[in-house]
């Protein structure tokens, strides 16, 4: 494997939009809570692990530079990586999709599509970005952890009524000053 190479996604490799979600396993849950004003969480480990894959996106490049910018990872010239970032109302750049090939996972390229993110995020007048994860997706809430970002929110309504009833998501916020 090559130095991984990080870089906009423009016209010329804009076929990169295209890089198909890959099954990850889901072994565990966060469950969360607020009390006076901070935020913990306990981890429970299912007995029966499951694998889960997300439908794959139809991505656009102008979709997306109106709306904010495309990262994309590239070992020699194979996209490995794709950080989707979108411009929203508040400080915070919303990371709207973060995936990495199963082959090239636990290599540090998430952590550097993310401060690749945070580092343009910042030259836009953002503070900071923030991402939304499932509560079942322990492995990416861990991750987001680790690298910095902080627990800031939390959603048990979304899924309500839908095939995936039972879930919720939380809000992950990490502050320019606080990347790992």
């Amino acid at each position: 494997m090559a130095e991984i190479n990080y870089q906009l996604i423009d016209f010329d490799n804009r076929g990169d939009l295209g890089l198909k979600n890959e099954p990850f396993e889901l072994f565990g849950r966060m469950k969360i809570d607020r009390l006076n004003n901070n935020w913990s969480y306990e981890v429970e480990i299912f007995t029966h692990k499951r694998t889960m894959a997300f439908p794959d996106e139809r991505y656009h490049l102008q979709e997306i530079n109106q709306n904010g910018f495309a990262l994309g990872a590239y070992d020699d010239s194979n996209c490995v990586g794709l950080a989707i970032y979108q411009k929203h109302w508040n400080k915070y750049l919303y990371l709207k999709d973060l995936k990495v090939n199963r082959d090239h996972r636990k290599l540090g390229i998430g952590n550097q599509l993310i401060k690749e993110g945070l580092r343009r995020a910042v030259q836009l007048g953002y503070k900071g970005v923030y991402a939304v994860c499932q509560d079942n997706n322990l492995a990416a809430c861990q991750f987001y952890l680790k690298i910095g970002f902080q627990i800031g929110g939390f959603n048990d309504f979304d899924y309500n009524y839908t095939t995936q009833s039972g879930k919720s998501d939380i809000y992950f916020y990490l502050d320019k000053n606080s990347a790992r």
